[in-house]
Formats: structure tokens, C-alpha cells, sequence
């Protein structure tokens, strides 16, 4: 479950994700490769990802 990850690992995935999409790469490939290379679902992702955008989680905000 996303909630029992560290708020560093998700910030950590987010990241990962945000640098994915901003190489072109598109949001539902790039969910999945940041599932893969972390071991986790793409709905997991999903809700990383969501979290993190809320929160202006960096690279998106300080």
C-alpha cells in the first residue's frame, strides 16, 4: 500500500515520474515504467503521483 511508504520514496517515485514525462514520454507509459523500476503498481503510481501534485512536491514546488 502507497500509505506505508516512506514519504521520501514516494517523493522519490514522483520525481521519477516527473522526469519521465518530461523527457516526452507520455503519462500512462510512464506510470508504468516508474511501477516497474520501483516495484509497485500503476494504480500505486497513480496515487504517488496525485499526492504529489497536491503537495507541490518537488521538482514541481519547494
Amino acid at each position: 500500500m502507497v500509505e506505508t511508504l516512506l514519504v521520501e520514496r514516494r517523493r522519490e517515485v514522483f520525481a521519477a515520474l516527473v522526469a519521465l514525462q518530461d523527457t516526452g514520454l507520455s503519462v500512462a507509459p510512464s506510470r508504468q515504467k516508474v511501477a516497474v523500476d520501483y516495484g509497485l503498481s500503476a494504480k500505486q503510481v497513480e496515487k504517488i503521483e496525485k499526492e504529489g501534485l497536491e503537495c507541490q512536491w518537488p521538482p514541481l514546488g519547494a
